[in-house]
Parts: C-alpha cells; sequence; structure tokens
C-alpha cells in the first residue's frame, strides 16, 4: 500500500475512533449499573456532555438523569435497551437544570415515576416552560428541542430515600443546597458507586452561579465520608474521592480570588484570565469562568 494510501487510512481510522467517543454508548460500571461517562462533546445538541446513567434490578430499571431534550432521550433509551429489556420504573433527577431534566418526558411517557427533591421539583414546575422558550439562549435549535414537553417530577423528598429495586438497594441523598437548592446523589451501597450530579464536575469548569457554596462544601464532605469506590459527575470521566477535593478546593479557591478580584474591577474578562492563573487546571468548559464571574460577582456592579 502507498504512504498517501496508508496515511488515508490512518485518518479515517482516527476520524471514526473520535466519532465513537463523542457518542459513547453507556459504560459498564459493575454487573448492574451503567453510565455515559467522560464524552468530550460538550455541545448543546448533545447535552453539554451530561451524564446520565441506569441501575438495573430484578425488578425494573432506574434511570439518572435523562439528558437535554426528547431527542437525546430516544439516544438515551436506545442505548438502555441494548444492555436491558425490564421495565424503566423511576427516573431519578439529581437536579432539574435542563441538562439534566428536559429528556423526563421520555421515560415518562413510558410509565416510570419521574423523583427529584422537593426543592429542584418546585424549580421545574415553575420555570420549565421559560426554559423551553428560552432554549436558543442555550445554543439549541428547535430541531433539538423538538417533542421536548416538561415532565415535572410526581414523586419528591425532602432528605433521603431508600428504593428497592428487587435486590438492588439505591439511597437518594441530599445533604443541603449545593449546586442548586435541591441537588442530590444517588448511592449504591453494595457497588460503592455514586452519582454526584453536578455537585462534582470532573474536567469541566463548573457551572457555579446557582450554588450555595457552604452547602455544597458541606455536601461534598458528606460523599467523602461515604464508602464509594467509584463516582460519576454530571460532567466529566469516572472519577474517585480524589477528585471530590480537588472539586471542593476548586469552589474555595474560585470564591476566594473572585472576591478579591471583583471589589478591585467590574472587567469580567481579565478577572476571568487571572482566576484561571489560580483555578486548579480544567481542560473543558473555560467560557465557564467568565459566565460565573458576570453572573455571581458582578451583578450588583
Amino acid at each position: 500500500m502507498k504512504r498517501p494510501a496508508v496515511l488515508s487510512v490512518v485518518v479515517l481510522a482516527f476520524t471514526l475512533l473520535m466519532a465513537q467517543a463523542a457518542c459513547a454508548e453507556l459504560t459498564r460500571l459493575a454487573d448492574h449499573v451503567y453510565s455515559y461517562v467522560g464524552s468530550n462533546d460538550a455541545s448543546p445538541g448533545h447535552s453539554f456532555a451530561a451524564n446520565a446513567g441506569i441501575v438495573i434490578g430484578k425488578d425494573g430499571v432506574l434511570v439518572v438523569d435523562t439528558l437535554i431534550s426528547a431527542k437525546e432521550g430516544q439516544r438515551f433509551l436506545a442505548d438502555l435497551r441494548k444492555v436491558t429489556d425490564k421495565p424503566i420504573k423511576y427516573v431519578v433527577n439529581t437536579h432539574t437544570h435542563l441538562d439534566h431534566a428536559l429528556g423526563n418526558c421520555v421515560f415518562a411517557k413510558l410509565g416510570a415515576t419521574v423523583i427529584s427533591h422537593e426543592a429542584d421539583r418546585t424549580y421545574l414546575a415553575a420555570n420549565g416552560a421559560g426554559l423551553l422558550q428560552r432554549a436558543a439562549n442555550y445554543g439549541l435549535k428547535p430541531e433539538d428541542m423538538a417533542g421536548t414537553e416538561i415532565a415535572v417530577p410526581t414523586l419528591a423528598f425532602s432528605n433521603e430515600m431508600l428504593l428497592d429495586l428487587g435486590g438492588e438497594e439505591v439511597r437518594l441523598v441530599r445533604t443541603a443546597p449545593s449546586h442548586t437548592a435541591g441537588s442530590l446523589v444517588v448511592y449504591l451501597p453494595a457497588e460503592k458507586i455514586l452519582f454526584a450530579g453536578d455537585i462534582l464536575f470532573t474536567d469541566f469548569h463548573p457551572f457555579l452561579a446557582d450554588g450555595d457554596f457552604g452547602g455544597w462544601i458541606r455536601s461534598i464532605d458528606s460523599m467523602l465520608a461515604m464508602d464509594v469506590d467509584k463516582v460519576v459527575p454530571g460532567h466529566g470521566p469516572l472519577s474517585s474521592k480524589k477528585d471530590l477535593r480537588d472539586m471542593k478546593e476548586y469552589i474555595q479557591v474560585f470564591d476566594k480570588k473572585a472576591t478579591e478580584l471583583a471589589a478591585k474591577g467590574s472587567d469580567a474578562d481579565a478577572i476571568s484570565a487571572e482566576l484561571l492563573k489560580t483555578l486548579p487546571k480544567r481542560t473543558m468548559a473555560e467560557w465557564m469562568v467568565s459566565y460565573n464571574v458576570k453572573s455571581r460577582y458582578l451583578t450588583k456592579k
């Protein structure tokens, strides 16, 4: 084979490999647990690379988050059906931001009970219609959101909830207001797996604008106290307790430095540039730093 032909084959193989990585199927984390983890396609139409997962018990399936739209929810459902044909009993929203909860409608139509913390249930009920109307503001096209309807959780709790899928124990825990008022984690004690939702971003600059930093730190501390080996972040690759500690450091450093810089000036780009010199390194969503500065530290100026 001549060199140009060999080069073409290599380029084609690399392109196919990258396409597969961007649209990866569910990854097996344990015998009955699967998740999306580590997508590099952070485009709006691909749910900003949000993770989502499933837990399979004898009696049925529990879904953790549902992505950004009916279209994305259908993609998730198709991948789920490659793994199991059991009925989908529950959907758990780790929180109800659009990239994690607007695919609810796909699973609710199948008869799944949608669960969240009561604060985030209230949020989606009040703001869901507005989120759909403002979808273009998030870079979403009409075709991205076609068929999407708001499916508000029909079951909510305040602190903890225990679900039994038939020999598979699933614990839902909300420690304090953190990423959102009702952000929760999904804990599988037998497998030592934790779905952290957006309480944890790994290798992504996190969305901080709505967060309660004191509660966020307390929530991370409670997660660090759990018997956990694998942590699924809201965005990013499969993680560990080290990533939880890094997230805690990120929040503390960001808040301290941004507060200092915002007291001296109101140039968001300049503040962000200085923050990026100090913050723990992340390779994804660098634009989020400026957004967080503008929305959290400069809105009163």
